[in-house]
């Protein structure tokens, strides 16, 4: 007896899910942050970090849009403590492999909202003697800010006020392989 194909709607699938980003429209934009980067970063020692884990998605395909000598390096860093809202107090999970002393930095990063972890983080490595240290975000959502002054200086994307996924960035873990982006969750379950 043969099973029948499965109706159950797939990750890519899910009608939960609104996207506001194609995957064509996430491609587009990246190549032009990668040739603004090319153009800013000539001649410079360039190395991008990223936040772990939403990063990564757009840290591959960022750095393929970057016709430069560069190096990348990796952080992950909590600022929840096992909260629902971030404290600002950010604790180091996974620091730099490598120095950045005498460095142009570029911080990677997925989404920023209220600006609290980055703002600290960024504290922390303008402290190790960077020559510059700037931040790249796939998205940013300025409605929740809180550090009104953190300054990104390559965005991909605004969005509103509302929970994203996709491209990265997840719900319980789920959804970070959807290619298209942003997705937003609706009514989907958690996880």
């Amino acid at each position: 007896m043969t099973a029948e194909p499965s109706l159950e709607a797939t990750e890519f699938t899910n009608q939960n899910l609104e996207t506001l980003y194609s995957e064509q429209q996430i491609a587009d934009r990246i190549r032009e942050l990668g040739a603004e980067i090319t153009r800013d970063y000539a001649g410079r020692d360039l190395v991008l970090v990223s936040v772990l884990k939403g990063s990564c998605v757009f840290l591959a395909d960022l750095m393929r849009a970057i016709d430069l000598k560069l190096t990348i390096d990796f952080m992950s860093v909590s600022s929840y403590k096992n909260e629902l809202k971030s404290s600002g107090d950010v604790e180091i999970l996974k620091d730099l492999s490598n120095s950045i002393r005498g460095k142009d930095v570029l911080v990677v990063e997925d989404i920023i909202d209220t600006g609290l972890t980055l703002s600290r983080l960024l504290d922390i490595l303008g402290s190790r003697g960077a020559n510059s240290i700037k931040l790249a975000s796939f998205l940013d959502k300025p409605e929740p800010r809180i550090k009104k002054e953190l300054k990104i200086d390559y965005t991909g994307f605004v969005v509103p006020n509302k929970f994203v996924v996709g491209y990265g960035l997840d719900a319980a873990g789920r959804y970070r392989n959807l290619p298209c982006l942003v997705c937003a969750l609706q009514h989907a379950p958690r996880g």
